[in-house]
């Protein structure tokens, strides 16, 4: 091992950190997911009936549960 190769390998090693790789996992996971769920489906919500990705409807609810989530914790924090 030369010295130039030393820092190089050191720089990786700083670049890959934990929480980063975790982050790629995460990332890598969420576009198999969605380029595994591309097909059409039908959703109704009381009368209308949509059409759309089953990526975007299931997106479209986690959005929606956070949100509810944010709002209901910062409320209780208030108490």
């Amino acid at each position: 091992m030369t010295s130039e190769t030393a820092p190089r390998h050191g720089r990786v090693r700083e670049f890959f950190t934990p929480g980063r790789v975790v982050f790629l996992v995460v990332a890598v996971l969420t576009l198999v997911f969605v380029f595994e769920n591309t097909g059409q489906t039908k959703i109704r919500l009381l009368v209308p009936e949509v059409t759309m990705p089953l990526w975007v409807a299931l997106a479209a609810t986690l959005l929606l549960g956070v949100a509810g989530g944010f709002y209901l914790g910062h409320r209780g924090l208030r108490r």
